[in-house]
């Protein structure tokens, strides 16, 4: 069960990621009532059905947790919170979440280029270029957005992006995760996420008998492959793999940053035994 703090004086962090969950949970169980998978951390919410005024709700909090990071450039929030709102209660209620090609192709021009804002795409929307991941997570809010492909990452219109911990990620490593980077900065978070995606990086890149670069597969080809989602794939593992590696490198690397990642990757590792997670 997630515990989520009753303390009213909440940290930043600990606002984003509560309210993170809180988009995922609704979310997730939208996706799932159509037969699709949310996040596997998610949690239930009842069997009462979830009402338009739940969806608008719970993006417009979050919108507003976000507002100063991820929207702090929008030209007019209260008009993108309350549109993009819409466009996600529409949603629900005209199947798309069954068919979100569909639904997009639907919208009008304002209400696309409302989508694009949101998801802060470079470039306006053309439904048919999309792929079904693509187009299904411009109506999620980013942090419920989902890998329906498993492939690792996480695409939105045509972009393909990583996260970790994403919609594939077991409960109890998110816990031991979150406990393991609470009160570290956005670079220190963005470091050790990076670390987390280097065996699905890895698996897909070669070298010769030289140790230069060969090839490598992208998502969508055929032989690209997501070792993070294979059976046994363990997580104590990959921090101790970390763990290795700078002990290897403990003299070719200096002193305070050895200090500092033994410690992180001792602790998650320590987390994630504490939650019975491999």
């Amino acid at each position: 069960m997630r515990v989520e703090t009753e303390n009213p004086f909440l940290t930043q962090r600990s606002q984003v990621l509560q309210q993170d969950h809180q988009v995922q949970d609704l979310f997730s169980q939208i996706l799932e009532s159509v037969g699709r998978q949310g996040y596997a951390s998610a949690e239930p919410l009842g069997e009462e059905p979830i009402t338009s005024d739940q969806i608008t709700e719970s993006w417009g909090t979050w919108f507003d947790v976000h507002r100063s990071g991820q929207y702090s450039s929008a030209d007019q929030p209260d008009s993108l919170r309350q549109a993009y709102g819409e466009v996600l209660a529409g949603a629900y209620s005209d199947g798309g979440y069954v068919a979100p090609k569909t639904f997009l192709k639907g919208l009008s021009k304002e209400q696309l280029k409302t989508v694009q804002e949101v998801n802060a795409l470079a470039d306006p929307i053309h439904v048919d270029n999309l792929t079904e991941e693509g187009a299904l997570n411009l109506l999620l809010p980013r942090a419920a957005q989902v890998d329906i492909n498993r492939d690792g990452f996480t695409q939105s219109g045509r972009g393909y992006g990583f996260r970790f911990p994403d919609s594939t990620t077991p409960p109890d490593v998110v816990q031991a995760w979150e406990e393991t980077t609470a009160g570290m900065s956005w670079g220190e978070r963005a470091m050790h996420e990076l670390q987390m995606k280097m065996p699905l990086i890895s698996a897909n890149f070669f070298v010769d008998a030289n140790g230069a670069y060969s090839h490598h597969y992208e998502p969508g080809d055929p032989e690209f492959t997501n070792p993070m989602t294979k059976p046994g794939y363990s997580y104590q593992k990959v921090a101790q793999g970390w763990l290795d590696h700078y002990e290897y490198l403990k003299n070719e690397t200096p002193p305070e940053q050895y200090a500092q990642q033994t410690d992180f990757w001792s602790r998650f590792k320590s987390a994630l035994i504490e939650q019975g997670a491999d």
